[in-house]
C-alpha cells in the first residue's frame, strides 16, 4: 500500500475543494460565457466546447469565444460544438458566470478581458503552473496534462456523462498538449482509453490536428529551417537552437502552421532548448520555448512576462529581431 506524505494529501484534498465549489458554481449558473485565449489551441478549444456542451445541454444560456484570430483554425473546425461559437462583438458584456479555459492571464483573453468585468461570478480552469489567478475561484491544476484533463475531472464530480462528442472535445486537447502522448505522464493513457472507448476515431482526430497542413506549410518550413542557428555554448554548454519566422514567411498561412514549427526545431540533437521566434507584425513576436528535461523554461519565459509549463512555454517581446534574441539568451545564461 503506497502512503502519501501529509502535505501531499493537503494538495490532493485541496484540489478536491477546488473541485467542488467549481461544480457548485457551475451547476448554479443561469448563463454563461466561456472564453478561450488568443491564438487557439485544441486544449483551450476542446475545453470551451466540451463545457459549453455541456451547459447547452442543460438548457443554460451559453457562448463560447476567442478574441483571435476572426476564424477557428482550419484543424478544429471538425469539433463538435462549434456551433457554440459566438463573434467577438456578440458575447454578451454582461453574464451570471465567466469561465476561462486554458488561459494563463487575463491578457491571453486579448479584447474580450473586458468581459470579466460584466460577469457576475468568474471562475478559471486551467493547468498551467504560471496561471496568475485572475478569477473569483482559480481552478488550476499544474500535473495535469491538459486543461481537457481538468475537466474530465469535473465532469465526474458533476455527474456529467463523457458521451462521444464530449470525448471528441477532451481528447482533442489531450492529444495535442502531450504531443500525440509523446511527454503523457502516469494516467495519461487511461484517459485516453476511456475517451476511445466512446467511440471516437483517435487516429483521425490525431490526423486533423496534428498532421494536416496546406502545401503552403512546405516552402514556408524549408526557408525557415535553412536559417535556423545552433548556438552549443548557450544555457550553460547545453545548447539552443532558434528559427525566427517573419511576416513574409507565413503570409497566407494559419497560425496552427505557423506555431507547428518548433515541434520540428525541437528535435535538434545538439540542443536542449529550442525556441521559435514568430514576427505578427513588424517587429513584434510571439515566442515559443521548448525543453528536453534539465531547463524549467516555463521559469525563463516568466522573467520575459509570459509562462507555461516546464518544458512547454512561452512570451511576447518586441523589438528587431537580433535584439529579441540576445535578450532570451541572456535569461537562458
Amino acid at each position: 500500500m503506497t502512503h502519501c506524505p501529509d502535505t501531499a494529501r493537503q494538495v490532493l484534498a485541496q484540489q478536491d475543494l477546488q473541485l467542488q465549489d467549481a461544480v457548485d458554481m457551475l451547476d448554479a449558473a443561469t448563463s454563461v460565457t466561456i472564453l478561450c485565449h488568443v491564438q487557439p489551441d485544441a486544449d483551450t478549444v476542446g475545453s470551451g466546447l466540451a463545457l459549453g456542451i455541456v451547459f447547452a445541454r442543460k438548457g443554460i444560456p451559453v457562448q463560447v469565444a476567442f478574441a483571435s484570430p476572426a476564424e477557428l483554425p482550419v484543424s478544429m473546425d471538425g469539433l463538435p460544438g462549434t456551433d457554440l461559437l459566438t463573434r467577438v462583438d456578440d458575447v454578451a458584456d454582461e453574464v451570471d458566470l465567466l469561465v476561462t479555459v486554458d488561459c494563463g492571464s487575463a491578457g491571453r483573453l486579448g479584447s474580450l478581458a473586458s468581459r470579466l468585468d460584466g460577469a457576475r461570478q468568474s471562475l478559471v480552469i486551467d493547468h498551467h503552473r504560471s496561471n496568475t489567478r485572475y478569477g473569483m475561484l482559480n481552478v488550476i491544476d499544474d500535473s495535469a496534462e491538459s486543461t481537457t484533463a481538468v475537466l474530465a475531472k469535473m465532469f465526474d464530480l458533476w455527474g456529467v456523462t463523457i458521451d462521444a462528442d464530449l470525448a471528441h472535445c477532451l481528447y482533442a486537447g489531450l492529444v495535442t498538449d502531450t504531443g500525440s502522448f509523446r511527454w503523457g505522464q502516469a494516467g495519461t493513457h487511461t484517459l485516453a482509453e476511456r475517451l476511445l472507448g466512446t467511440g471516437i476515431d483517435g487516429a483521425a482526430i490525431t490526423r486533423r490536428l496534428l498532421d494536416t497542413h496546406p502545401f503552403g506549410w512546405l516552402p514556408m518550413l524549408g526557408s525557415v529551417l535553412s536559417s535556423a542557428v545552433l548556438v552549443p555554448d548557450a544555457v550553460g554548454g547545453r545548447g539552443l537552437v532558434h528559427a525566427v519566422i517573419r511576416c513574409s514567411d507565413s503570409a497566407g498561412l494559419g497560425a496552427e502552421e505557423v506555431e507547428s514549427v518548433i515541434d520540428i526545431v525541437r528535435t535538434t540533437a545538439e540542443a536542449e532548448v529550442a525556441a521559435v521566434f514568430k514576427e505578427s507584425t513588424p517587429d513584434s513576436w510571439s515566442v515559443s520555448l521548448r525543453s528536453k528535461q534539465a531547463v524549467d523554461v516555463a521559469a525563463v519565459a516568466e522573467r520575459l512576462g509570459g509562462g507555461g509549463h516546464r518544458f512547454a512555454a512561452g512570451y511576447t517581446a518586441c523589438g528587431p529581431s537580433d535584439a529579441v534574441v540576445a535578450a532570451l539568451r541572456e535569461v537562458l545564461g
